[in-house]
């Protein structure tokens, strides 16, 4: 089997990868169309769109469901990992509009941050989760940050919550699952930008950064 092969998931025992991941992306649809989403703070995000400003969509690892659902349909450019789990994540998101670049901190991830620069020099809006695919749950990694400075695009932070919700507490991430006809608030923070010869630490930078995220969820809690 090439790499090429084991990554996608469609070398030996393929078939189940491609059936689950049918499976999820019917299941997820059907489930997404029940759901009541609202948005806040995203003036400033549809005014950099307008101007035809590419992004960096930021969104925790756990949040991700409600991120790719309420945020389909745009063409976006998302980071998945090389992971079975990341390949599930990229037939469903495939299935809603979202394509991709793989690869993450832990494999393939030179290769992905080179996608994701070319993607937003290109134009396109880039999503990623920068604390994923492994964590720590809610601390940013790099590799956002990096994409920001060799692209000049802004990092907008975007926080997901339902009024009610499956949470998996024994996932590293608490990842989350708005039950049917949950109300699912997405919340889009100010627009960071970073200077390529910012005299920032990457720590500082990475700092700056998770507060930016907590600052744009403040929002009524989860429901459980």
């Amino acid at each position: 089997m090439n790499d090429r092969a084991r990554r996608s998931g469609t070398g030996r025992h393929g078939w189940r990868v491609t059936f689950v991941g049918a499976l999820a992306t019917l299941l997820f649809k059907l489930l997404g169309h029940t759901w009541r989403v609202r948005f806040t703070g995203r003036d400033r995000f549809l005014a950099l769109r307008a101007a035809g400003t590419p992004v960096i969509m930021a969104v925790w690892h756990g949040e991700l469901i409600g991120f790719i659902w309420s945020c389909r349909g745009r063409g976006t450019v998302g980071m998945v990992s090389e992971s079975k789990d990341g390949e599930i994540i990229t037939r469903v998101s495939h299935g809603v509009g979202f394509t991709h670049v793989r690869g993450s901190s832990s494999r393939g991830g030179a290769r992905a941050l080179l996608g994701a620069v070319r993607a937003l020099q290109e134009g396109h809006e880039v999503a990623l989760t920068p604390d994923g695919p492994r964590g720590p749950a809610e601390v940013f990694q790099p590799g956002a940050i990096a994409a920001a400075q060799r692209t000049g695009a802004p990092i907008v932070p975007f926080r997901v919550r339902a009024s009610r919700a499956w949470r998996f507490n024994d996932s590293w991430d608490r990842f989350f699952l708005p039950k049917p006809f949950a109300r699912v608030t997405v919340a889009v923070g100010e627009p960071v930008f970073i200077a390529a010869d910012t005299e920032e630490s990457m720590e500082a930078l990475c700092a700056r950064l998770a507060q930016a995220m907590t600052a744009s969820g403040a929002l009524e809690p989860h429901a459980d």
